[in-house]
């Protein structure tokens, strides 16, 4: 209800079945610098309160909030548990049911969670079970532990489900405390691998949740998760394809109050691109998304250093001389503060961007140079390389 009250549209139940027993000690984190939770992991099961207590509180949400969209996410066994649990979710006056085949600990060694969502054929058996025996659309949450999450929207496809939720967390070890050696989160005798999330998780579900988006053959709606922040983060799913998307770590970290920011933001983002509407952002850049053989291999472009906001700190030609093209040299003029400022051999640079990305300052800038003879085949790479092909062999 806070949520809601706070500008949140809709919120999916934490998942519901037969009450587990969590684990006291069960969230670490990652953290980068003073920058904290840049990924999160959890060993937490589903929901350890009282299935009646959990279906008698989503009745009052949804009798107080009948505008707000809520979902039941529920995870079952047998055939029969499933529609057991259906009915009861149905009598709360849910909007929808969220499947989960996501999970990646504890429930996926009782043969549940992922362990079901790895194995498509029997995802699309339960999702067309549950299909049969309720009214309600039917919303299947893919986990990212598998080789191709196509599959998975293959089976919710043949199974019937009206959407999918996409992604679920990333199996981890956070780290390792290096005196007892016992990974986090600890308990008394040990740990387990866990569920990632947050920011650093983003990268993972964007690149799913277009490989799903550009295909031919899915037409479902996508509800996109993973590490979603901001309205940038929001934008950004959407236009590779989400018509929704989820935040569960944010919130956690910042508190509802986010979701402010996260409206008002894409509104003036919709306005500044004179977009009527969030539907026009939808899917726009899944064409931009392209197979490494179709990009443009005329493309060229070199790093330029802004000698006036160039600090000389010297991060750009670490990097570039260990960890690329050794296209940055110290000899050039120093700057008004003393230091050696850094300038970049163009005949060397392979406009890689590595410079730009250590510049602590966002002095280096990639200019475009590209030639005007276009390169048409891959004879020709080889050949401007100084290669040459000679039975079939290059050399």
């Amino acid at each position: 209800m806070r949520a809601f009250d706070a500008g949140w549209g809709g919120a999916v139940w934490k998942t519901l079945g037969n009450p587990v027993v969590n684990l006291s000690s069960r969230y670490a984190a990652v953290n980068h610098g003073k920058k904290r939770i840049m990924g999160m992991s959890n060993i937490e099961l589903i929901s350890d309160r009282g299935l009646s207590t959990n279906l008698k509180e989503m009745h009052e949400v949804k009798k107080n909030y009948p505008d707000h969209a809520v979902l039941a996410s529920i995870m079952a066994d047998e055939k029969e548990e499933w529609q057991q649990l259906i009915r009861r979710v149905e009598d709360t006056g849910a909007d929808g049911i969220e499947l989960n085949f996501s999970c990646p600990h504890g429930m996926c060694e009782r043969g549940l969670g992922s362990a079901i969502g790895q194995e498509p054929v029997i995802a699309e058996e339960i999702t067309r079970w549950v299909k049969q025996s309720t009214s309600l659309p039917v919303v299947v949450k893919f986990t990212p532990n598998v080789a191709d999450i196509c599959e998975q929207g293959r089976a919710a496809v043949a199974g019937g489900a009206e959407g999918v939720a996409l992604i679920n967390t990333v199996k981890s070890i956070i780290g390792v405390d290096l005196d007892d050696f016992i990974p986090f989160p600890k308990l008394r005798n040990g740990s387990t691998n866990g569920g990632y999330s947050g920011p650093a998780l983003k990268p993972i579900a964007l690149h799913m949740v277009a490989s799903l988006g550009r295909q031919d053959w899915f037409s479902l709606p996508m509800s996109g998760i993973g590490g979603i922040n901001n309205w940038r983060d929001a934008a950004e799913f959407i236009a590779l394809g989400c018509t929704t998307v989820q935040v569960c770590t944010a919130v956690m970290h910042h508190g509802f109050a986010i979701v402010e920011e996260m409206i008002s933001g894409l509104t003036s983002y919709l306005n500044e691109k004179k977009m009527n509407s969030v539907s026009e952002l939808c899917g726009k850049a899944l064409g931009c998304y392209k197979n490494w053989g179709e990009l443009d291999m005329n493309y060229k472009v070199v790093a330029e250093i802004d000698a006036e906001t160039c600090t000389g700190c010297g991060k750009c030609y670490t990097a570039c001389y260990d960890g690329a093209y050794q296209a940055i040299s110290l000899s050039g003029k120093s700057g008004e503060s003393g230091k050696v400022l850094p300038t970049i051999l163009t005949d060397k640079c392979k406009g890689c961007n590595l410079c730009s990305l250590v510049c602590p300052v966002n002095s280096i800038s990639m200019v475009d140079v590209s030639p005007t003879e276009k390169i048409e085949s891959w004879q020709d790479v080889l050949e401007r390389g100084g290669y040459a092909i000679e039975d079939g062999i290059s050399s």
